[in-house]
């Protein structure tokens, strides 16, 4: 899978682009704040139907426009697919795949594997659980759709049984409805959420090894109530302490990774270097591990991707994704030094654009 062109309109500060990519690293140089994470958004909006860094759609529209505008040309083997992505403000996201509307944009999801290293990762380890679920979710979801449609069909129940909670005027039936649908998803989404675990957790700690050395060693630790046993006993024990304070407290919604550096959680002691790696390594981990649940190589992302890593933590990077192990790159950076580095040991296809006020030099 090869991202071969992009378009965008008025897309957070990319007022008019077209630009044609190579099949291997295309690299952007330019100062903070010049549009490079934007354009690296715009691929990712492509790909999830969402912006990575804004929370509402109408916050990518270029201020003072009235709407945005993508277009992609995608290529898998013989494959093409032109995805393009409009919004209107006021009016309804419209995503199309070879001038197709989709009825649900669910359908879209997994058409464009993607992987994205940036600095917002960091939230993977200060920020909540959610963070983390969304991750995996995020990722099993790629390759399996059932499991999405599982995903959202639970949080649909779970929606409904928080909203009965809250109301204070229970019914029994209805709670008992939402509970057994809410059993029934979370027995297909529990054992999905382990079985993928198991398979990339040794591929992450070979990443990380690499990057790091093999003085550091690196865990992850699933926690979900499922491992007491089924959903639907614990959620008839805790519905009166639910009904006191309005919400669930129990079920595949309160899923967790804890992160661990030796014995100790990472966010107690690790460095600025050593979280970095850890998220980098995740990443890679995770790329290794779609392109062989997809059957093709994702499209990778590294957004300031060497920033907070010593010179050897970054070499060691250079060298993995300079292998022939990666398909399609697209990296920023605000230093020359680390591009011309990469680039010189690529030998593959390779380009480098400059990035200023939002247009391509």
């Amino acid at each position: 899978m090869f991202l071969q062109s992009l378009s965008a309109t008025n897309y957070k500060n990319l007022k008019e682009i077209e630009v044609q990519f190579c099949k291997g690293v295309n690299c952007f140089i330019g100062n903070n704040g010049m549009g490079k994470t934007n354009l690296l958004d715009a691929i990712y909006y492509l790909a999830f139907c969402k912006s990575r860094t804004c929370h509402a759609d109408t916050q990518v529209i270029r201020h003072g426009e009235p709407y945005f505008m993508l277009n992609a040309q995608f290529v898998s083997g013989e494959v093409y697919n032109n995805v393009s992505v409009s919004l209107q403000r006021g009016q309804k996201k419209v995503v199309k795949c070879n001038k197709k509307e989709y009825d649900r944009l669910a359908d879209h999801i997994g058409l464009v594997p993607l992987v994205i290293v940036s600095p917002n990762d960091l939230e993977l380890i200060i920020e909540g659980s959610s963070e983390r679920r969304k991750l995996v979710d995020g990722i099993i979801s790629q390759y399996d759709k059932e499991y999405l449609h599982q995903l959202l069909a639970y949080n649909r129940a779970l929606l409904q049984r928080n909203t009965l909670l809250k109301a204070r005027t229970t019914d029994p039936e209805l709670l008992s409805v939402c509970e057994s649908i809410m059993a029934q998803k979370a027995a297909y989404i529990f054992p999905k959420r382990t079985a993928f675990l198991q398979e990339f957790i040794p591929i992450f700690s070979q990443f990380y090894s690499q990057i790091a050395g093999s003085n550091e060693q690196v865990f992850i630790d699933y926690q979900s109530h499922l491992q007491q046993g089924d959903l639907l006993p614990q959620l008839e024990q805790s519905r009166a302490k639910d009904e006191l304070i309005g919400h669930t407290t129990v079920g595949i919604h309160k899923d967790d990774l804890v992160f661990y550096l030796g014995e100790y959680p990472l966010k107690r002691i690790a460095s600025q270097g050593q979280t970095k790696s850890f998220l980098v390594a995740f990443k890679l981990a995770q790329f290794a591990f779609m392109k062989k649940a997809c059957g093709k190589f994702p499209i990778l992302l590294l957004d300031d991707i060497f920033d907070k890593l010593d010179a050897t933590r970054v070499e060691r990077i250079v060298k993995l994704v300079a292998s022939d192990a990666f398909g399609q790159i697209f990296i920023t950076d605000t230093n020359r030094e680390h591009l011309d580095y990469l680039l010189e040991r690529v030998e593959g296809e390779k380009k480098l654009f400059t990035v200023s006020q939002g247009e391509l030099l």
